[in-house]
């Protein structure tokens, strides 16, 4: 996601800052180069050494006739974009007045002026988060185009947010916006089935799939919907449900303003009747299973011209037979392409699919973050 993209980290003295080894870790591990910047009031928190470590390239703690700044944030500099984490208030005020007192603000200010992406992920104490010249700064970053990883506001502290948060905002301010003004809707994971108040039927879905598209999307400017069973994510408005139903109801509903529709959920193919009380247990059970109604039928049964992008897995371990029950599910329902994969990758964090279009299928092997870059970028071709 951040394969071949310059990072500027600029590190400030926040007691957040004792998270930037672990945060530069995660900028390496998804491929970027990091070059830190230290406030001399980081440097009281956090050892230079350490981020020297982190990066595997020195820390710039003063700025010297070297004119580090411009070498890094300038017209020409070294940097892709300038991520500031964490930034205290005393740093987001100085850089929206263009203050220059520290390596980090001086950073800021020469990426500002040289039109360089600039991220900012706050961390503060709540009540400073809350000031109103505080936020006026922060109104004003964001005008000039600054984007944030906002904080996780917990125990009367705007904390930082997490690496993973902060990595998808540096990776949506350097990635081509192929999707901006576009609304894309998601189904990930799967779903539940009540038998009775306490038992389900589900499946081994565990949602990495869709979640990994989601955020692909919106790394590439779109408007996110995720339709799914799973927690608020940021990148994404977040549609809770549980059955099949739910999330049929769910899709009709938030299709009628979307661009597409991506179906990566494992959805429950059957239901049952639920019962209102606990079955007891130790007696033979027979359960009448029905099946349940074909998601992507319904959502083209009310929205005929939208694209649709479907997921199928199978459990043969053919690619042939993969791809014969794609192409079949891509021409009834005439949808834009569909991801063909074996269910032996349920839950893992790697996989292999077949992108099935109308052309001869393109195989992907890698993680679900890669595979869900490769179908936003699908997405991107078939809507223009």
């Amino acid at each position: 996601m951040l394969d071949g993209v310059n990072v500027a980290l600029g590190v400030s003295g926040s007691i957040a800052a004792v998270k930037v080894v672990e945060l530069a870790h995660e900028l390496r591990r998804y491929g970027a180069s990091v070059r830190a910047v230290m406030s001399p009031a980081a440097t009281n928190i956090v050892h230079p050494w350490a981020v020297d470590f982190a990066t595997d390239e020195p820390t710039v703690t003063e700025i010297t006739g070297s004119v580090e700044h411009v070498e890094l944030c300038g017209r020409e500099g070294w940097a892709d974009v300038l991520l500031l984490a964490p930034a205290t208030a005393n740093t987001a005020g100085k850089v929206a007045a263009a203050v220059d007192d520290t390596p980090v603000t001086t950073c800021a200010t020469t990426a500002l002026g040289a039109d360089l992406p600039v991220v900012m992920a706050p961390a503060m104490h709540e009540p400073m988060y809350d000031h109103p010249g505080v936020l006026d700064a922060l109104d004003c970053l964001e005008s000039w185009g600054v984007r944030f990883a906002d904080p996780r506001i917990e125990e009367g502290k705007a904390k930082i947010a997490a690496e993973d948060d902060i990595v998808t905002e540096v990776a949506r301010a350097t990635t081509p916006q192929s999707l901006a003004g576009t609304h894309v809707v998601v189904t990930a994971g799967a779903t539940k089935e009540r038998i009775d108040p306490i038992r389900i039927l589900t499946n081994r879905a565990s949602g990495k799939t869709g979640r990994a598209v989601a955020r692909a999307l919106y790394v590439r400017g779109a408007r996110v919907t995720l339709v799914h069973d799973g927690p608020d994510v940021p990148y994404a408005d977040a549609v809770a449900v549980e059955t099949a139903d739910e999330m049929i109801d769910a899709c009709r509903r938030t299709a009628a303003t979307a661009d597409a529709l991506i179906s990566a959920a494992a959805i429950s193919d059957f239901t049952a009747d639920a019962v209102d009380q606990k079955i007891r247990s130790g007696s033979p059970l027979s359960v009448d299973l029905r099946p349940t109604p074909k998601l992507i039928d319904s959502v083209r049964e009310a929205y005929p011209d939208l694209p649709i992008v479907g997921f199928k897995a199978e459990t043969s371990g053919d690619d042939a037979a993969m791809v014969s029950e794609a192409e079949r599910i891509r021409d009834r329902v005439g949808l834009s392409f569909v991801v063909a994969n074996d269910a032996s990758v349920m839950g893992g964090d790697e996989t292999r699919a077949l992108l099935v279009g109308r052309t001869d299928p393109d195989e992907y092997v890698g993680d679900k973050d890669g595979l869900g870059g490769r179908v936003a970028d699908e997405l991107a071709d078939v809507l223009g």
